[in-house]
């Protein structure tokens, strides 16, 4: 088997397909003409985000007999090629899930408590304690959009906190727990004081969370968004700040961001204004990217693979 790794993963990766004695080649730094060119040499293919892995590409791979992309998103691959085509998909979100909600958790205990805003006003001489008074979590009802490992995680830190938690997922049912409820989405607008996203990029989900959207909420809402930024429309989010239908919003993904996850902030008139919200907190894509999710996202992917290719 001849395998390209097309990103930085963790180096157990590389040690098991050589200890597999399979030929492992570095593309780190392959451009997307490098890939087209060596795309017919390819047994499989280790991959992020950095290329989208369409049909055009899949056809001048026609030995390749596998993908793998550790983490959840795979909307950068063409599955219905690879479904006609047999190549097997591979991916790990059990490798970051529990990173990704201790990040959500993170961010929403302290947004509720004005802790970004109170570090930097201490920092700068500033003594606020009236004005930075928090709000707990206890009592609160929080509606998670999509359950599948992600949302299940965060749930699971949740239910500690004494919340109601329901949750919706379009595509799967039976996952109520004891502290778990599962909902219709009508009953996320109905109920909902936090609202969470934990849904794949699809033609469903981009620009899913816009005004209409928002205004389908019978209280205002603080919005925790973990998932893709291109599921929530900046100009909507903007203006439902402004009307305080939307409360405070705890963002690590924006809908500005490249399919690559790199993004370009300068001069965006829709971020200028977003980071002037107090109530906003903004990190880069963060959620799931700590050392220890990177080997746990290796380590699944690789079990993934020895299974299905080695298991004999």
């Amino acid at each position: 088997m001849k395998v390209a790794l097309l990103d930085d993963f963790h180096p157990l990766i590389q040690q098991s397909f050589t200890d597999w004695k399979w030929e492992v080649i570095n593309g780190e730094k392959w451009s997307l003409e490098d890939l087209k060119t060596n795309a017919h040499l390819l047994n499989g293919v280790v991959i992020r985000s950095r290329f989208s892995l369409n049909q055009s590409i899949l056809k001048l791979a026609r030995n390749l007999k596998f993908i793998a992309r550790p983490g959840s998103g795979i909307e950068n691959i063409d599955l219905d090629y690879c479904n006609k085509n047999n190549i097997e998909i591979f991916r790990s979100p059990e490798g970051n899930s529990d990173a990704l909600a201790e990040h959500a958790m993170g961010m929403l205990l302290s947004l509720v408590n004005q802790i970004p805003k109170a570090n930097n006003e201490v920092k700068n001489g500033l003594w606020k304690r009236e004005e930075n008074r928090g709000i707990e979590l206890k009592g609160k009802t929080i509606g998670l959009i999509g359950f599948g490992h992600m949302g299940k995680a965060f749930a699971k830190r949740l239910s500690s906190f004494n919340v109601n938690i329901i949750a919706y997922d379009k595509y799967k049912s039976g996952f109520e727990t004891a502290y778990i409820k599962e909902v219709s989405l009508n009953e996320i607008f109905d109920k909902a004081n936090i609202v969470s996203l934990h849904t794949p990029l699809t033609m469903e989900t981009i620009g899913m969370v816009n005004l209409n959207f928002i205004e389908k909420f019978k209280n205002p809402i603080i919005l925790i968004n973990t998932a893709r930024g291109q599921s929530v429309v900046i100009k909507d989010l903007i203006q439902s700040l402004k009307t305080k239908k939307i409360i405070g919003a705890c963002l690590d993904v924006i809908e500005l961001e490249n399919k690559d996850f790199t993004i370009d902030l300068s001069k965006n008139q829709f971020f200028d204004e977003l980071i002037k919200f107090e109530n906003v907190i903004l990190t880069p894509h963060i959620a799931g990217w700590t050392h220890e999710s990177k080997e746990k996202m290796g380590r699944v992917i690789i079990e993934k693979i020895q299974q299905k290719f080695l298991s004999n």
